[in-house]
């Protein structure tokens, strides 16, 4: 098998794999309950709700195995032009190998082609290696939730502005 990380779009048959990446991770940093992602309807079934336009949703495998994705989808409930980063999780064995960095810059790239001007993400306290990285590649904290994505179990909000995203 390759030992090369390959990074790219989620297809059906990855679905299975990456519910379970997310239902693994979610619960080590406590987000378990209500009002996290982990309970959104569209976990078992990301290649068909990241189907649509304007909304991506990348892999990453590593010997064969799904250990990790992220996707771009517009903002439930926000203004035009203005996406989320959604659902960027990775198993144990994939942090600190450099790949969230480079699905990110391949998430904010898409969001860029997509036309948005604005990325927005939720995470939580506790996530400390995602912010260090959210803020390294230009994010800045804001003090409130953006739209209407249900997660009120989130407590730490950051936008990006797309025309200074670092790209890939």
């Amino acid at each position: 098998m390759s030992t090369e990380w390959i990074l790219r779009p989620i297809e059906s048959k990855d679905d299975a794999a990456v519910a379970s990446v997310i239902r693994t991770v979610m619960p080590e940093f406590g987000a378990s309950g209500p009002g996290f992602a982990i309970h959104d309807p569209e976990v078992d079934r990301m290649s068909t709700a990241y189907a649509k336009p304007g909304h991506a949703y990348f892999v990453l495998e590593h010997e064969g195995r799904v250990v990790g994705g992220g996707g771009i989808a517009q903002l439930a409930g926000g203004e035009p032009g203005v996406c989320e980063l959604q659902k960027m999780y990775f198993l144990k064995e994939a942090r600190g190998q450099g790949q969230g960095e480079r699905l990110l810059k391949h998430c904010l790239s898409f969001a860029k082609q997509a036309g948005y001007q604005l990325c927005y993400l939720e995470t939580l306290t506790g996530m400390e290696q995602a912010q260090k990285l959210y803020q390294r590649l230009g994010f800045e904290r804001i003090p409130k939730a953006m739209g209407s994505t249900g997660h009120f179990g989130c407590n730490r909000f950051y936008t990006l502005d797309l025309s200074k995203a670092p790209l890939p």
